[in-house]
């Protein structure tokens, strides 16, 4: 695809986390099915839940701005995930598993975090003033999810570190 306006960054950026999302909705349940922690695994699971509807919220935008999505892969978020695998796979249940999951999930959340403040900006720059507080509900999301996920890692951390006394 070329890029040659900022509606056109705009477009792909939009299909890219689109893409991003969509993933994502495939690889939480696995993450949850591979979580010991309770907290975590619930964690991974209202995400889901808040994923679909950010799935849902970038139809929204679509519709509203009348434009159409290109069908890419985010590469970036394919990496993400099987790094997410590659810890399902090497590392053996139980705290330090979980931890490493926590990791790769602040990971995931600080690229849409990325992404959807570049829309921001972007939507701003181009005057789609009514498509903003869309992707700012699901910015503000991310940002929670992110926030939860650190304070779960010191949790978690302090349970292993508690199994070594």
């Amino acid at each position: 695809m070329t890029i040659k306006t900022l509606e056109d960054l705009f477009i792909h950026e939009l299909s890219d986390i689109y893409s991003a999302e969509k993933q994502l909705t495939k690889a939480l349940p696995r993450l949850a099915r591979a979580s010991t922690h309770p907290d975590l695994k619930e964690a991974f699971e209202s995400h889901l839940e808040e994923t679909q509807g950010q799935v849902e919220r970038i139809d929204q935008v679509v519709e509203l701005l009348g434009i159409r999505l290109k069908r890419i892969k985010c590469a970036a978020m394919e990496g993400l995930v099987e790094e997410g695998k590659e810890v399902i796979d090497g590392v053996e249940e139980g705290p330090l598993r979980d931890i490493a999951l926590i990791g790769g999930g602040n990971r995931v959340e600080h690229y849409e975090i990325a992404g959807y403040g570049t829309l921001i900006a972007l939507a701003k720059q181009l005057g789609y003033t009514d498509a903003v507080p869309l992707l700012a509900d699901t910015l503000k999301e991310e940002k929670a999810a992110d926030e939860k996920l650190t304070l779960l890692a010191s949790a978690v951390s302090a349970q292993k570190a508690s199994e070594k006394a």
